[in-house]
């Protein structure tokens, strides 16, 4: 697993010196505070190129949204951009996708470019074209790349390059994409660039080409505390992803499992339960948002791969999928850890010290048992939806 999403040593340690030797309303405090940094990690994402680059079209499809869904940046051939424009993504807030001015001035200065559009508030830069790289793509680059920031060139729209090309005699898709790669690369040399690595996209159909690479590289040269947020955010488009999604949502089961420890430890009785209902719910939903199995998300994949919605549902197993919900949570939760521990919990939580850990420690691994177990249902689920998909697209 990717030591950006696991809990870090230095974190567990000051978790259980605190429950040592602090008291336990500081030791919920404080895990709450390291759950609360999870969720309110930031991050900003700056799409630019020229009019009719496809920029557009890129911000709502990696928000997982089409150009006619609400919320959507506004598409089309002249420039629509005049000014930087935020788009937050619609399930992760907290993630902006700016789409920035387009750049295909001919007084084009990039330094002036980049303090015009505040470049410090960015975390990295996508730089889109459609046909070719010209030299303000590269002034771009390098004046990024000077103010220590990261840069991605993307080449858009490839599923015209490849229908055009399908037209022609002796069609070979790879040969054709490899041309299309090789073509931006010596163009880039041209212009001043050494060791330029291009990612081919089609925004309309993320899951094939470059993006899933593109993404993992953003991913790899992002700060720990960012990754997490961005692979969460993207489509679940590839069974990679899925997988990868499954991993760092894991990471985080011990911290909740945690919280639900220390609040089983407080003698007060409904207070674990009440804990654990909450938690659970935001938890759970947190994996049906990240794996897409909201009703929008299969519409979208429906349309886009051709498969009927009642097909993708019909592969859904986890109850999660019906409803999540502090009912739906409490049936589960008696189910899958019994009323007989329940009971034992309530009990324990009221004899003074030996029995307040025990309950605690029954707390923490109910919780972290059916996380677990939600977790895997979830990405199952997610996993199966996506082969069906891609078997009916291939």
């Amino acid at each position: 697993m990717d030591e950006g999403y696991c809990m870090l040593e230095d974190e567990l340690g000051e978790i259980e010196k605190v429950m040592k030797n602090e008291t336990l309303a500081s030791a919920v405090a404080k895990i709450q505070h390291y759950c609360q940094q999870v969720d309110d990690v930031e991050l900003n994402i700056a799409i630019i190129g020229e009019s009719g680059s496809g920029k557009s079209t890129f911000v709502n499809a990696f928000r997982g949204l089409g150009d006619e869904d609400e919320g959507a940046a506004e598409t089309g051939e002249v420039e629509t951009t005049m000014k930087p424009t935020v788009y937050p993504h619609p399930k992760y807030p907290r993630v902006k996708v700016w789409d920035l001015p387009g750049i295909g001035t001919p007084n084009f200065k990039a330094d002036e470019y980049l303090q015009k559009v505040e470049f410090q508030r960015y975390d990295f830069f996508i730089i889109i074209i459609s046909e070719r790289f010209r030299d303000s793509n590269v002034q771009l680059a390098t004046e990024i790349q000077r103010m220590k920031k990261s840069f991605y060139f993307v080449r858009s729209k490839i599923d015209s390059n490849i229908q055009a090309a399908q037209r022609k005699k002796g069609f070979d898709k790879d040969k054709t994409l490899t041309k299309i790669k090789q073509d931006c690369i010596k163009g880039l040399r041209r212009i001043g660039v050494e060791s330029p690595t291009v990612f081919l996209i089609s925004s309309f159909d993320l899951q094939l080409y470059d993006f899933p690479l593109l993404e993992e590289m953003m991913e790899k040269e992002l700060p720990k505390e960012k990754r997490r947020v961005l692979l969460l955010s993207v489509p679940n488009i590839t069974l990679t992803i899925n997988q990868r999604k499954k991993e760092a949502l894991r990471a985080n089961i011990w911290r909740v499992a945690l919280l639900s420890g220390a609040a089983g430890a407080v003698p007060i009785p409904g207070l674990s339960i009440a804990v654990d209902v909450t938690i659970l719910v935001k938890e759970i939903t947190s994996y049906y948002q990240a794996f897409g199995m909201d009703k929008k998300s299969l519409q979208n994949l429906s349309v886009k791969t051709q498969v009927p919605l009642e097909e993708l549902k019909a592969v859904l197993k986890s109850p999660f999928n019906k409803e999540i919900s502090a009912k739906m949570v409490i049936k589960l939760l008696s189910k899958f850890a019994g009323a007989a521990l329940m009971v034992l919990e309530y009990w324990l939580s009221t004899i003074p010290v030996l029995g307040s850990i025990a309950a605690g420690g029954l707390s923490c691994a109910t919780t972290y048992k059916m996380l677990s177990s939600s977790l895997n249902e979830l990405a199952d689920d997610a996993q199966n939806v996506l082969m069906r998909a891609l078997q009916t697209d291939v």
